[in-house]
Formats: structure tokens, C-alpha cells, sequence
């Protein structure tokens, strides 16, 4: 699972690296989120093309509850559709899974970012 900050100076979302959730991930981003001093956090929701809710998008939505019960911040959902093409097209070649999975993490914050200026 890719992993990325945001620079609140210029409010641009930075790759960091990754957990690994082959185990369970919730006390590596819990231990992650107080390092970081995080005042929110935004977890990717894998939503298929169609945009419905699969059974991967469930066992997020598992988790972000595991994490809303040790952490007493924001914990936002938002749509991760394509992020993963889009850092293996931005990759240079030859580039690693945990790299190309932390730039789609950055890719998608930057999203939940933009969503949230106000334009005008």
C-alpha cells in the first residue's frame, strides 16, 4: 500500500513509501500517522470503472473503520480509479512496484487536495 504526505507549505502530495499489508496494516499507519503528526488521513477506496463498490472497496472501508477506532482524526475515503496506470505511466523505467505504488498514493492525495481548493 502506497503511502504519501502532503507539504502543507505549497499543499502538494509527496510519495513516501509503502506498508505492507500482507499482514494486518493497521498499526503500521496508526505508528505512520503519529509520526507524521497527521491531522487527517485519506485511504484510497479501489472503486471499479463503473465506479460500484467491489470486494476489495469493503475490506477498505474495513479497514478504515479498524483505524477510525485508534485514531481520533479524519479518516476520508476517496476514489483511487487509475491511480496505479497513471504512476506506472509517470514511473521511469525499470521502476520499482513499492515506488510506482507510492506515486499512485501521492496521485491520489493530490486528487482529495485539488477537490478541496476553491476555485475562483
Amino acid at each position: 500500500m502506497g503511502v504519501a504526505v502532503v507539504d502543507d507549505r505549497v499543499r502538494v502530495a509527496i510519495p513516501v513509501g509503502t506498508v505492507n499489508v500482507s499482514a494486518d496494516p493497521v498499526e503500521d499507519i496508526v505508528r505512520l500517522a503519529q509520526e507524521q503528526r497527521a491531522e487527517e488521513l485519506v485511504v484510497g477506496l479501489p472503486l471499479s470503472l463503473t465506479g460500484a463498490e467491489g470486494p476489495q472497496a469493503q475490506r477498505v472501508r474495513q479497514l478504515i473503520e479498524a483505524l477510525e477506532s485508534r485514531l481520533s482524526i479524519p479518516i476520508h475515503a476517496w476514489d483511487e480509479r487509475l491511480t496505479t496506470a497513471e504512476a506506472r505511466r509517470r514511473a521511469p523505467p525499470g521502476g520499482r512496484r513499492g515506488r510506482e505504488d507510492a506515486l499512485a498514493a501521492a496521485i491520489m492525495l493530490q486528487s482529495y487536495m485539488d477537490h478541496l481548493r476553491p476555485y475562483g
